[in-house]
C-alpha cells in the first residue's frame, strides 16, 4: 500500500479520558474505535496544567515531549524527568501524575493494548534522506518534529511536511523522507 500524509490541521480533537485536557488523534486502529476498544492509538496532547494522568489498565504507553521546557512524571511513586524528543515508556496501569517544569507542554502519546499490539518510537535526524521499510502486519507513522522533511514521491517529486504532520503506511513497503530535520519513527506491530 502507498503512504498517505496526515495533516496536523485535520487531526480529530477530543477530550481526555479524565476530562481535564484535550488531545488530537493522529491515527488509531481499528478505524472508528474509541478509548475503551482501540488496539493502538497515537495522539498529541497539550498539557497546560499539572495533575493526574488517566489510568489505562492493559495498555502500554510511550510519551515523548515535543514542545515545552520539560515535564516530570511521578509513576507509582518514582519521579522521572522528560526532556524534548526523548521517548519514555510506562504502563497504563500505573498511577501517574505530572508536574510541569516551566509552563505548558505538548507531547506525543503512543498507546498499545497488551495482547493486540506493540510499539517502538525512535527519533531520527535527517541530513539528506532517510529510507524506511515496513513489514507485513506493521503500521508506520513518521511524525515531522523539526526542520523541513518531505515525503519523496516518484523519482523527483515530494510532499512537504509541516511540523507535526505524519506519513502513515500500513503493511509492507518502502518510503523515503527527504530534506533536513528531525522525525519520530513510530512502528506499531499487530500481535493478534
Amino acid at each position: 500500500m502507498s503512504a498517505t500524509v496526515l495533516r496536523w490541521a485535520d487531526y480529530h480533537r477530543m477530550t481526555w479520558k479524565n476530562g481535564s485536557g484535550a488531545t488530537r488523534e493522529v491515527a488509531a486502529a481499528p478505524v472508528g474505535s474509541g478509548l475503551p476498544d482501540f488496539d493502538w492509538r497515537v495522539s498529541i496532547a497539550d498539557v497546560g496544567a499539572e495533575g493526574p494522568f488517566s489510568p489505562f489498565p492493559g495498555v502500554d504507553r510511550v510519551i515523548m515531549l515535543v514542545d515545552g521546557p520539560g515535564m516530570w512524571l511521578t509513576i507509582d511513586g518514582t519521579e522521572h524527568r522528560l526532556g524534548p524528543f526523548a521517548p519514555f515508556a510506562f504502563s497504563g496501569h500505573s498511577t501517574v501524575s505530572c508536574r510541569l517544569s516551566h509552563g505548558p507542554t505538548r507531547d506525543v502519546n503512543v498507546m498499545t493494548r497488551q495482547g493486540r499490539a506493540t510499539s517502538s518510537v525512535e527519533v531520527v535526524d535527517i541530513a539528506e534522506h532517510h529510507d524506511i521499510s515496513t513489514r507485513f502486519g506493521e503500521t508506520l507513522l513518521v511524525l515531522a518534529l523539526s526542520g523541513q522533511p518531505a515525503l519523496a514521491v516518484g523519482e523527483s517529486g515530494e510532499v512537504a511536511l509541516q511540523r507535526l504532520d505524519a506519513v502513515h503506511q500500513d503493511g509492507p513497503g518502502d518510503i523515503r523522507i527527504r530534506g533536513r530535520g528531525t522525525v519520530a519513527e513510530i512502528r506499531i506491530g499487530v500481535t493478534h
